[in-house]
């Protein structure tokens, strides 16, 4: 901190200083006049978030968003999750049947797609915060997906008269498989923020409302999971990959039309301009500084007169303490007091642009917390295999151990829509919180629950390792006398933490996040999850090195019976816990956003 004495003395300057370069500023933005004076004009009338309408002028409150726009956004993502798993849930499957490749190289190339498929949301985010806005991005986006689906139809069609082993068709189905992975980059970050700009923070009423939002989309995203996994499957299994592909092509086609018909009715935010310009130019900014005090009163940092950020789209934020070193990016120096006209945003930000750097800082510790989280998740394919030594012969049916993934989607398909009708009121009467839950305390429920799921696996593999040794088993890779119904209360335990995480995890995003950059936010949750997957395999193979050196097969070898998968568990039943701590530390000590 700098001496106090000496910034009091020079708190006139640089008043003085701010009253002079805010000047220059207003004398370029008279253009902007008109519409604060409509907005004025129009009290009550109009959303006071920066949300405008399809023309540009400020939104209508009676005309425009709320649940009549959600309508059309939550059955586009229905229609979306559909057309996703329709190829994701059979991908292998459709590889190894129609394109003749082998097991492992199909299972290669599935990861390479899904993982893709989690990473491209970043550019999606990035042009629809920066320079296209929301809703111009999922329908760009949407229709680079769809003509993916569409070659990917093609080439289903096309490969069942074609014998080569190279051949032109196999070409077009990678091509589209990777289009569709491009797509979703517009669809996964902008649709649930898209939803959301529905809704005027401002306005208590709209705002309540907004949390229900959250619920809803995720019963569509699990919604059209449910679709896919049973109805498209099994289309195409038994009638043929070109209808099985070209179902959910038609699916994401209704879904565009639902996006553009609907296009009067929606609420936009307009783009805020590079925001990984904005965060370097505070980097540098506050580095030019280092030498320089930072004033203890706030309001002798650098802001914009009025009501209007500088940054489109976004409200001014208000200073918070704390993470003082970005501060001095908004500090005005002797220099920026000699400089004539507007101040460049390398040398001096505003107050708002700092807050902007802070909150993603203070985000970021929470939002790292998702990475273990959602190894609960990604330990499923250990839940298949589980099942596969199992009793899975219920009365005279026999079922297929991957199908108990559905106690986990129907779980969601109950509690999503219940949450605020049934749960919320419960809790709102325990914690005394009118929201029953924060995002904070919903994503840390969450994680209780996905630590018990792991909880419950590990002890049912005990018991099914102990039935084993008493039958004699341990050395056959048979399946063992114990009904794999036994699996279900994991797979609905990691059902309802996703309800309360994963939900958790989107309202937190959104809420907290600076307004020119939600979609990023939401990007980095979904890149979260496909590094949760990747930490998962990589202890896989570390665990299963570690531990064949002594018994000349690991904890997870290729006869289950043999192995201790009991432990390994454990192992991740832990780090869940460990996580659940450091997330508590992070949120106990997080700062929330301050909007004017």
């Amino acid at each position: 901190m700098a001496d106090g004495d000496k910034e009091h003395k020079g708190g006139q300057e640089r008043e003085a200083a701010v009253e002079a370069t805010n000047s220059s500023l207003v004398a370029g933005t008279d253009e902007e006049a008109p519409v604060e004076q409509a907005t004025g004009a129009g009290h009550g009338a109009f959303t006071s978030d920066g949300s405008v309408d399809i023309r540009g002028n400020p939104a209508s409150k009676n005309c425009t968003g709320k649940w009549r726009a959600c309508y059309s956004i939550l059955g586009g993502e229905f229609c979306g999750s559909v057309a996703y798993y329709g190829v994701g849930t059979n991908l292998v499957s459709y590889l190894t049947k129609v394109q003749n490749q082998s097991k492992a190289t199909a299972a290669s190339n599935t990861a390479s797609w899904q993982g893709t498929c989690y990473l491209t949301p970043l550019i999606g985010a990035f042009l629809a915060d920066s320079y296209w806005g929301r809703h111009r991005t999922i329908v760009i986006f949407f229709m680079i997906f769809t003509f993916g689906m569409v070659l990917l139809t093609l080439s289903a069609v096309e490969a069942r008269n074609v014998t080569l082993v190279i051949s032109p068709w196999g070409a077009m189905s990678s091509i589209g498989l990777y289009l569709t992975a491009l797509g979703l980059g517009g669809l996964w970050p902008c649709v649930p923020t898209f939803g959301a700009d529905q809704f005027d923070d401002t306005d208590a009423e709209e705002k309540e409302k907004k949390q229900l939002y959250y619920n809803w989309y995720y019963f569509a995203v699990n919604g059209g999971s449910f679709m896919a996994s049973t109805v498209l499957v099994w289309v195409q299994d038994n009638c043929g990959w070109g209808l099985g592909f070209g179902i959910p092509t038609l699916v994401s086609v209704i879904g565009i039309a639902g996006f553009l018909a609907s296009v009067k009715l929606y609420r936009y935010r307009k783009p805020g301009g590079s925001a990984l310009t904005r965060i370097c130019q505070v980097v540098v900014a506050a580095i030019r500084k280092l030498r320089s005090g930072v004033p203890s009163n706030s309001s002798h940092l650098y802001e914009m007169p009025g009501k209007e950020s500088a940054i489109v789209g976004s409200r001014k934020l208000v200073h918070t303490n704390g993470l003082t070193f970005f501060d001095r990016a908004a500090t005005i120096t002797a220099s920026d007091q000699a400089s004539s006209g507007t101040p460049s945003p390398w040398k001096l930000c505003t107050i708002t642009q700092v807050e902007e750097m802070k909150i993603l800082a203070r985000m970021l510790p929470v939002l790292l917390t998702a990475i273990i989280f959602n190894t609960a998740e990604a330990v499923f394919p250990l839940f298949v295999e589980q099942g596969q030594v199992m009793d899975n012969h219920i009365g005279g049916f026999s079922i297929p151990p991957a199908s108990l993934t559905t106690f986990n989607c129907l779980c969601i398909l109950i509690l999503a829509p219940s949450y605020n009708k049934v749960l919320m009121p419960v809790v709102s009467r325990m914690t005394g919180m009118k929201q029953g839950l924060s995002e904070l305390h919903r994503i840390g429920v969450g994680m209780v629950f996905a630590a018990l799921s792991l909880v419950s696996a590990a002890a049912v593999e005990m018991v099914r390792l102990d039935i084993a040794k008493k039958r004699g088993l341990v050395h056959h890779g048979t399946a063992v006398p114990l009904s794999i119904l036994w699996q279900a209360p994991q797979y609905l335990l990691v059902g309802v933490a996703k309800v309360f995480s994963v939900v958790g995890f989107i309202e937190f995003s959104y809420e907290q996040s600076p307004d020119a950059m939600r979609s990023l936010c939401q990007a980095c949750c979904l890149v979260m999850s496909t590094i949760g997957s990747y930490i998962v395999s990589v202890v896989l193979k570390v665990i299963n090195s570690a531990t064949a050196s002594r018994r000349g097969f690991g904890w997870i070898p290729e006869n289950l019976n043999e192995g201790r998968l009991d432990l390994f568990f454990w192992l991740m039943a832990g780090i869940q816990l460990l996580n659940l701590v450091a997330f508590t530390c992070c949120a106990a000590s997080y700062k929330r956003k301050l909007a004017t």
